[in-house]
């Protein structure tokens, strides 16, 4: 019975307002396109006025003297091109703070929110920074509590699941294993070898099926916390994987929230899978340390490491899971090769 628990992995649970967003972000040109052509449309705009104040200036019989002489023409053109250079100057000045919010349109994400625009000025800029700014706190609190609803919709389901896997398929498989118990004590000596082989894979299906239920409602950490959580999901995954797991918790970790204790168990049971699935690692380290305000998680393998910048399904979860909590995910490559992932968590 091969049943894979991805323990992590919300199934990047795409919101409506994500994916306005994200239509809204593809749909924009490069970072710099839209402000330099309104740059250069506003420039060529107040040269072509400048060149015309010059050709009238120049051609028409209103001018200084009748004979223009080279001076005069000197003297206008190195007034047009010093207005012009003024110009050029207050026009780069004005649309700067554009070139940033159109990068910051680029590049947002809503699994890793924070990032604005700093605001500078009184102007219609400023006004249109501190809007785009006002509409990244609505989008991110609502990614925030759409978030809360589905993971909170996710874990009750897997509760759901492990109580009838252990209450319904559990029993079942329990009372069959009685039952093959009696047969073999009463049946001919000649068939007791075959009887006792479906035996033992009844109670290897049974222990995998328990294995499986504790995977999805980690009763360790309802009864006894976070610490020994950690402790036993390290000795889960070495005896599922053969990879050997150094464990380090600090015994002086402030409490967290239940929530953020659920969000800290599913994010290292994701990632020490993505060691055993991906890695191709020898060993690896979990550690769960107060890190100045906050305590921080940190699991890191001696294996190949991450190669591109795609992320796949069960990172991104990850992420739904610390934007869930206000904690800050890294993932990269590790000091001595491999892999590093880490989880900041603010102690409240």
């Amino acid at each position: 019975m091969d049943i894979a628990v991805r323990s992590g992995n919300c199934g990047v649970m795409t919101t409506a307002v994500e994916e306005r967003l994200s239509r809204d972000r593809h749909a924009l040109p490069g970072p710099k396109t839209p402000v330099s052509a309104l740059f250069w449309r506003l420039l060529v705009f107040n040269a072509a006025i400048a060149i015309a104040a010059v050709a009238v200036l120049t051609l028409s019989p209103l001018t200084v003297s009748a004979q223009v002489s080279v001076a005069e023409v000197a003297v206008l053109t190195l007034g047009s091109a010093l207005m012009l250079g003024c110009n050029a100057l207050w026009l780069r000045a004005t649309l700067k703070p554009l070139e940033g919010l159109t990068a910051l349109m680029q590049r947002v994400d809503l699994l890793r929110p924070g990032a604005r625009v700093s605001v500078t000025g009184q102007g219609d800029i400023a006004q249109l920074t501190r809007t785009f700014n006002d509409m990244l706190d609505r989008l991110e609190h609502e990614r925030r509590a759409s978030s809360a609803h589905a993971l909170a919709a996710q874990e009750a389901e897997r509760q759901r699941i492990a109580r009838e896997l252990h209450d319904e398929i559990g029993q079942g498989l329990t009372a069959a294993l009685l039952g093959l118990k009696r047969t073999v004590d009463q049946a001919p000596e000649s068939l007791r070898p075959d009887l006792q082989a479906v035996q033992e894979m009844v109670r290897g299906t049974l222990d995998e099926v328990g294995q499986v239920a504790r995977r999805l409602r980690p009763g360790v950490l309802e009864d006894l916390g976070l610490r020994s959580a950690m402790h036993a999901l390290a000795v889960d995954f070495e005896r599922a994987s053969q990879i050997p797991v150094e464990v380090v918790v600090d015994s002086s970790l402030p409490d967290l929230s239940t929530e953020a204790e659920l969000v800290v168990y599913r994010i290292a049971q994701e990632g020490l899978t993505n060691v055993a699935r991906h890695s191709d690692a020898t060993r690896a380290s979990l550690s769960l340390t107060e890190f100045g305000l906050a305590a921080q998680l940190k699991i890191t393998d001696d294996g190949r490491g991450i190669s591109g910048s795609t992320e796949g399904a069960g990172i991104r979860g990850m992420r739904e899971r610390a934007v869930l909590i206000g904690a800050e995910l890294a993932l990269g490559g590790a000091p001595k090769g491999g892999t590093e992932l880490r989880l900041t968590v603010p102690i409240a």
